[in-house]
């Protein structure tokens, strides 16, 4: 209509500028604008027809430019008639009316056609460039002014129609933002777990969600705004949700709440429904009310108590739960009476663990605590502490041979084979006990103790029980500063370092030295390396000695005469170590040895844990040209199977082969096999323990070894030693040497 008015409009603007100057230009110029109306009317007739939701950006943008076209043309019409009746005609009124119409259009340009940029700028463009060029084309300075004027007209136009774009723009996404915040409000609110009440002051509901009304079965939330939460408390009683009693008691609780005397509060409807209510001020006015069932949770707390307390796996009580129930009995304990505490460990657990599965293991375990339940008396307060470890608390102990019969049933029940799933698995126990009364229990330190004769049974023998003594503590201590002594040593690097030669069996020459680890110290005196070097695997720190027994070794070394090597043995944990590499690189560099007199030995042993990572350290050493041997052939895992496997240049055949071939040819014949497999592989071989004459004629006549190691030659001695029997060549002399 109002494309309609317009034409109107300008075409009897035309006309009357025709009929008043009869010029017929005017009425071409009310023809034109005629047609262009009909045109742009039958475009948007189709417009309307069209399905634009459905047209992709090329139809949508071919729609536009048909749109700014039409506007375009009759702009220009509008403008071009101003123009002329400036240029041509001269008249007035012509120029007022035409003018007036080309403004107007202006106007409509920031009130309707802002939608686009293009259409803007175009239109704008389109209305005031003819009239501009005609007002310049009359030669009269004021024209040219007044065409210089319009100008600004365009330029405020074209920005108070921009203005208006963006405004209405910034609106509409201003409204489309709130519509959503509002839509996700809602969502938010209604799909929230927990029941909400937005109270306004007077503690009317101002906003409810679903989720509130569905606790309350209080209809829809739309239902409940405007009321008071003493309203739908009665409604809740007319539905027989709650009793009248409870409700006044329940008014109360929310009461408080909503005074802020408290912020949480458990409410009970009935058995079938708790509620939790927590209440939060309003910035203004008002209080927040969130609400959640927490029937499951009050109907679990038993379950929750039980887990509390027990082992989820055996069912027996936990720890804490243990500590608990061994205090209170032992309240009620007489002053006299005696009570045993057990700690018992199955033996070698992690095994089934390794091999069968660690489902197979918890299988187990229920089985073991099953059968532990079952013969438990009423004097008896069982617990799993965790693992494979079984805590027993024994009242009424008369004496030591009370417990003994006590363990021994147990051990006899528990202890055999089992059938886990068709799978029999073995059982074995240790145990580690301690008896004491009621004025001396502190159950830590008993624990302590127990745990202290279990450690005891672990190394002296499984499969039983030991009972604690006073020495079991003093040794537990002894250990303790043997740890921290060793740690100091091996930052302090006190250990000195003795050699054990290996002679050539023809020459008695010496062909190369083991190293060997040496510590006295102030206290504890000479410190066997059987003690403190499984100690420093344990404590992890075996790594640090390893290194500073082969920077001495290698520089030790490198100052003997006669070109002779050094043999240094590395641990199973050496073997696991990424930088054992380095270690030996970094020696063999500070001490300037060629790396073809750095020997290392390594055990059987070494290769039970990763004997892939082992193999590939080994292969690393041996590239960089550093010997390997074997040490201690035949006491091990599958001796043979390594043969083949490993980079060896040596095998050193334990003493235990040597000791008795004086005396049993079966023994020499088995050193002989060895020696000649040895030999097969292209092994250099070395016979370790030959202490008398008799054994080195019986190796030599036998050509059983390439080298010979043994206290025979003498005890393990310092650098010096070694370097004074390096420069020493006969028989005679190098062995008197070391014998002394």
């Amino acid at each position: 209509m109002t494309l309609f008015a317009g034409m109107i409009a300008h075409v009897t603007v035309s006309l009357l500028v025709f009929f008043k100057l009869k010029d017929p230009v005017y009425l071409l110029f009310g023809c034109a604008i005629f047609a262009n109306w009909l045109a742009r009317a039958y475009s948007m007739t189709l417009f309307d027809k069209a399905d634009v939701c459905a047209q992709d950006r090329v139809a949508i943008a071919w729609w536009e430019r048909v749109s700014v076209t039409g506007a375009a043309m009759i702009a220009f019409l509008l403008g071009a008639m101003s123009g002329y009746a400036f240029l041509a005609s001269q008249d007035t009124f012509a120029e007022i009316a035409t003018l007036s119409i080309t403004l107007s259009l202006l106007v409509s340009v920031v009130g309707r056609n802002f939608g686009t940029k293009i259409t803007v700028h175009v239109v704008t463009v389109a209305a005031c460039g003819p009239i501009m060029v005609s007002l310049l084309l009359t030669n009269n300075i004021y024209m040219m002014l007044l065409a210089l004027l319009i100008i600004p007209l365009a330029s405020t136009t074209i920005s108070m129609a921009n203005g208006v774009r963006e405004f209405l723009y910034e609106n509409v996404l201003s409204r489309r933002e709130i519509a959503i915040i509002a839509d996700r409000f809602n969502a938010a609110l209604n799909n929230m777990p927990h029941g909400l009440f937005m109270l306004d002051e007077n503690s009317r509901i101002v906003v409810a969600n679903k989720k509130a009304a569905e606790l309350l079965a209080a209809g829809t939330r739309d239902a409940l705004s405007g009321h008071s939460l003493a309203a739908v408390l009665r409604y809740g009683v007319r539905k027989a949700v709650i009793t009248p009693d409870r409700a006044k008691i329940i008014q109360l609780q929310l009461q408080s709440l909503i005074d802020g005397e408290e912020s949480r509060a458990l409410v009970y409807f009935s058995d079938e429904l708790y509620l939790e209510f927590s209440a939060k001020r309003r910035k203004h006015s008002g209080v927040v009310l969130i609400f959640e069932d927490v029937t499951a949770r009050i109907k679990a707390e038993e379950k929750i108590v039980h887990m509390a307390r027990y082992d989820s796996l055996t069912g027996l009580s936990n720890r804490g739960y243990f500590s608990e129930t061994v205090e209170k009995a032992v309240k009620k304990m007489g002053e006299d009476e005696k009570f045993a505490l057990a700690v018992i460990d199955l033996d070698d657990f992690k095994h089934v663990n390794d091999t069968s599965g660690h489902m197979m293991g918890d299988r187990l375990l229920c089985a073991i605590s099953a059968r532990l339940s079952s013969i438990a008396g009423d004097n008896m307060t069982l617990s799993r502490f965790g693992g494979d470890e079984f805590v027993v608390f024994i009242r009424n102990v008369r004496d030591e041979a009370h417990i003994d019969e006590i363990m021994s049933n147990m051990f006899t029940a528990l202890r055999g084979t089992y059938l886990i799933n068709g799978n029999r698995l073995f059982v074995s126990l240790s145990a580690g006990i301690v008896i004491g009364t009621k004025a001396e229990f502190r159950l830590d330190d008993l624990q302590i103790k127990a745990d202290l004769a279990l450690y005891e049974t672990k190394h002296q023998e499984k499969n039983s029980w030991v009972l604690f003594a006073d020495e079991m503590d003093e040794k537990y201590t002894r250990r303790q500063k043997l740890k921290a002594a060793l740690r100091d040593a091996v930052r302090e690097k006190s250990f000195s370092v003795a050699y054990q030669p290996m002679f050539t069996i023809d020459t008695v020459e010496v062909a190369c030295c083991e190293a060997l680890s040496r510590w006295y110290h102030p206290e504890f005196g000479a410190v066997s390396p059987a003690i403190y070097i499984p100690l420093a695997e344990e404590m992890g720190i075996v790594g640090e000695l390893t290194r500073h027994m082969l920077t001495v070794a290698c520089a030790d070394c490198a100052s003997w005469s006669n070109g002779s090597a050094v043999s240094v043995n590395l641990s199973a944990n050496d073997l696991r170590n990424k930088e054992i590499v380095s270690m030996v690189t970094d020696a063999l560099k500070a001490s300037g040895l060629e790396a073809g007199r750095l020997q290392v030995e390594v055990t059987e042993s070494a290769f039970v844990q990763d004997a892939a990572k082992a193999k590939a350290i080994l292969k690393e050493l041996h590239a960089k040209g550093v010997t390997i041997a074997i040490d201690d052939f035949g006491t091990g895992y599958s001796s043979l199977s390594y043969l083949h496997l490993l980079p060896l240049d040596k095998v050193k055949i334990d003493r235990s082969f040597v000791s008795d071939i004086a005396n049993d040819e079966r023994m020499l014949k088995l050193l002989k096999g060895v020696v000649h497999l040895s030999r097969e592989l292209g092994l250099e071989i070395v016979v370790e323990g030959v202490e008398t004459e008799e054994q080195l004629e019986l190796i030599r006549s036998t050509k059983s070894a390439d080298l010979i190691q043994g206290f025979i030659f003498g005890m393990p001695m310092p650098s010096s030693g070694i370097s004074e029997l390096t420069s020493l060549g006969s028989d005679d002399d190098a062995r008197h040497v070391a014998a002394q």
